[in-house]
C-alpha cells in the first residue's frame, strides 16, 4: 500500500470515504474545521483523511485542492470504486493516530458527537461506537428491514453487532492493528469490529439529514449489503441448505413408502397425472437452484479469496507540502 509521506504519529485521526459528495463537500470542510478548533482544547494534532472511492463528479478535485491548503489534511484518491467497506478500510490504513474516527461525508452523523467518543476512549475503551436513538425519516420498510437484518446477523454469526449503529465509530490502535490484520475480500466491517473484542462500549446520537445531494445506498446495494453481511460472518446459510435439504428427503422417503403401502396392502393404483408431475419438478427444481446458488455463492467467495489481490490500489495521495502516486509499470 502506498503510504503517505513519513510523519509523527496522531492523537487522533478522522477517516471519512467520499464517493460523488461534490455538493456536500464544501459543508463538510466547514464543519470538520470548526470540530477541529473544539478539539484542539484536549488533543494536540488532529489528522483528518478523506477518502475518494473513483467519484464520477468533482469530489476528488475539490478534495485535492483543500489538502493542499490546509496542514494535517490528507487526501486519498483509489484507482477506481472498490465500494464503501474497501474504501473505508484504505482510510483506516492510511491512518496515523492513536485513535480513529470513522465517519460517513452526509454529515448525518454529527461530527460534534466524536467528543463523546474520545471520552468514552479515554476511559479505557477500544472500541466506541455511536448509536443513533431514533433512525430519522426512514420508511417504516427500511427500519423493518433492518431489525430483521441484525437480528439474523447476530444469531447466525454468534456475535453481538450494536443495534442501529453504522460505520460512525472510534478505534483505539491495538484494536486497529487486530482489525487491518483481517483480509477478507467481502468486507463486513459492522460484524468484523465487534468480532475483534476489546473493551467495547456505545454513545448515544440523534441522527440528522443528509447536508446535500443524494443517498448512494439504493434498496439492490442494501441487498447485497446484508447478504455480504450474513455470508462474511457466518456459514449457516450452507448448514440450512443442508437441513433442508435432509427435510425434503424425509419428505420423499415418507411418500416412497406411502406408494409402496397403497399398492401392496390396499392394492389402490395410483396413476400419477400430469399436475402432480410437473408440480413436483418444478419444487423439487426450484429448491435445487437455491441451493446450488447458495453454495455456489461461498464457492465463489473462496475463489475470489485465493486469488489473494490486494483489498484496493491507491492511485494519489495529496497533503500539504507532499504529493505522492502509486508508481505506474513500465512499458
Amino acid at each position: 500500500m502506498q503510504s503517505p509521506p513519513p510523519s509523527s504519529r496522531y492523537p487522533l485521526t478522522i477517516v471519512i470515504p467520499v464517493y460523488n459528495e461534490e455538493q456536500v463537500l464544501p459543508a463538510l470542510f466547514q464543519e470538520l474545521e470548526k470540530i477541529r478548533a473544539l478539539l484542539a482544547k484536549s488533543v494536540d494534532a488532529v489528522e483528518i483523511v478523506l477518502v475518494n472511492d473513483g467519484s464520477k463528479d468533482k469530489s476528488w478535485q475539490l478534495i485535492a485542492d483543500f489538502c493542499r491548503r490546509r496542514p494535517d489534511w490528507v487526501g486519498v484518491n483509489l484507482s477506481r470504486n472498490f465500494g464503501h467497506q474497501l474504501c473505508l478500510v484504505a482510510g483506516l490504513e492510511t491512518a496515523r493516530g492513536d485513535a480513529v474516527v470513522s465517519m460517513d461525508a452526509d454529515l448525518q452523523d454529527p461530527p460534534e458527537v466524536i467528543l463523546q467518543l474520545l471520552e468514552a476512549y479515554r476511559q479505557g475503551y477500544d472500541v466506541v461506537y455511536a448509536t443513533r436513538r431514533e433512525r430519522g425519516t426512514e420508511t417504516f420498510t427500511k427500519r423493518f428491514t433492518a431489525q430483521v437484518f441484525y437480528f439474523l446477523i447476530e444469531k447466525l454469526s454468534g456475535v453481538p453487532i450494536p443495534r442501529n449503529t453504522g460505520d460512525f465509530r472510534l478505534l483505539s490502535r491495538r484494536a486497529l492493528t487486530e482489525l487491518s490484520r483481517l483480509r477478507e475480500t467481502h468486507r463486513f466491517l459492522r460484524g468484523l469490529v465487534p468480532w475483534i473484542g476489546f473493551p467495547q462500549t456505545q454513545v448515544f446520537y440523534d441522527r440528522g439529514e443528509r447536508a446535500a445531494g443524494e443517498t448512494h445506498y439504493p434498496f439492490r446495494k442494501m441487498v447485497r449489503f446484508a447478504f455480504d453481511g450474513i455470508a462474511s460472518m457466518s456459514a449457516m446459510p450452507l448448514r440450512l441448505a443442508y437441513v433442508f435439504s435432509l427435510l425434503l428427503f424425509s419428505v420423499f422417503v415418507v411418500y416412497i413408502f406411502y406408494v409402496v403401502y397403497s399398492h401392496f396392502i390396499r392394492g389402490s393404483e395410483l396413476v400419477p397425472g400430469w399436475t402432480s408431475i410437473m408440480s413436483a419438478i418444478t419444487i423439487f427444481g426450484t429448491i435445487q437452484l437455491l441451493l446450488f446458488g447458495v453454495f455456489g455463492e461461498y464457492l465463489g467467495r473462496i475463489y475470489e479469496q485465493s486469488k489473494n489481490r490486494p483489498l484496493f490500489i491507491i492511485q494519489e495521495i495529496v497533503q500539504a507540502g507532499a504529493e505522492t502516486e502509486s508508481a505506474a509499470p513500465k512499458i
